[in-house]
């Protein structure tokens, strides 16, 4: 059998066992899946991680397991099993995506998908990292995405097994609490106080790595000494642009009003350090939270932005004649 006709028939018979767990999702349960897991005996937390491998590999909701895994084997044990379960399923998926269609994907891509694929591979682990801490795409099609990019496989399990902890250890703890509620244990309310708290870090964290992945605040000096090394991003609007300070030469103009609606533009500059200016810094900082978010790895607010470039005299374009 041929190397094409071979990925075919894997890629049929994965559609099909897909399509099979999706249609019997709905006997999947906690009760159930303890009952099972509970008769293999000592065997149980490997035959769990086995179902949570597969489940993930046939976009089955990964949260059930997870808060089953906590329910079952408790907050400690139960976070190991159901990370290590997660992280077996999501290299697997990552593996069949790789083996059916990485070579199709690397010859078919091109414009704004090829410079995304381009940007998610320069930046590897990293890019890893920020999707799995926030959460921005549903984990198991993630898994086959990410398979299609040339990032390397030791890294991708290594950061998604270290960046998937924190969303295990919540959630897990969180059907931990649970068990106990349902099952009268003491502390309880203690216990579903801590739940809550996990939660809210997990939730907490897109903004916090928002803030990590934003570079300290960037001096006009030290802009105007390496503007080439810069994509120069002005964040006013299209009046202030040409307005009475001007504009940076070479600078892009998206207000940040519709920066959401049109970070299109700028995935070619996704890998490339961004300059944000402003009239001061309020609406730059605004931006590099949301660039953040996206996944753009190297952002610098312009401290003062056009109003100190102003002042240190530097060279500016575009002013209309009421700025002349």
């Amino acid at each position: 059998m041929s190397k094409t006709m071979m990925r075919a028939v894997v890629a049929l018979l994965l559609i099909v066992a897909i399509g099979v767990a999706i249609h019997y999702r709905e006997a999947f349960d906690v009760a159930s899946l303890q009952a099972w897991v509970d008769g293999f005996g000592i065997a149980g937390p490997l035959v769990f991680m086995l179902v949570y491998a597969l489940a993930t590999v046939l976009f089955l909701p990964g949260s059930a397991i997870t808060l089953a895994g906590g329910a079952i084997f408790g907050p400690l044990w139960g976070t190991l099993y159901n990370l290590t379960g997660a992280t077996i399923g999501a290299t697997i998926a990552f593996l069949i995506a790789r083996y059916l269609a990485a070579d199709w994907a690397e010859q078919k891509s091109g414009g704004r998908v090829k410079q995304l694929k381009e940007g998610v591979e320069a930046e590897g682990w990293r890019f890893v990292a920020f999707v799995r801490l926030v959460p921005l795409f549903p984990f198991n099609a993630l898994n086959y995405a990410l398979g299609l990019t040339r990032i390397r496989l030791a890294h991708y399990i290594i950061t998604s097994y270290l960046c998937m902890l924190p969303g295990a250890i919540a959630y897990t703890y969180l059907g931990y609490a649970g068990r106990e509620a349902v099952a009268g244990g003491e502390g309880m309310i203690q216990k579903g106080l801590l739940a809550l708290a996990l939660l809210a870090l997990v939730a907490f964290l897109p903004r916090l790595i928002g803030r990590l992945r934003q570079g300290p605040k960037m001096a006009v000096a030290e802009l105007q000494q390496s503007t080439d090394n810069y994509l120069i991003l002005d964040v006013r609007s299209e009046a202030e642009f040409v307005g009475p300070l001007g504009h940076i030469d070479g600078a892009i103009n998206i207000p940040v009003e519709v920066l959401a609606e049109r970070i299109g533009e700028l995935e070619r500059y996704r890998e490339r350090p961004i300059a944000i200016v402003c009239r001061t810094d309020v609406r730059s900082a605004k931006a590099a939270q949301l660039l953040a978010k996206q996944g753009f790895a190297e952002l610098h607010v312009v401290r003062d932005g056009m109003t100190a470039w102003n002042g240190a005299g530097y060279a500016v374009v575009g002013r209309n004649e009421e700025g002349r």
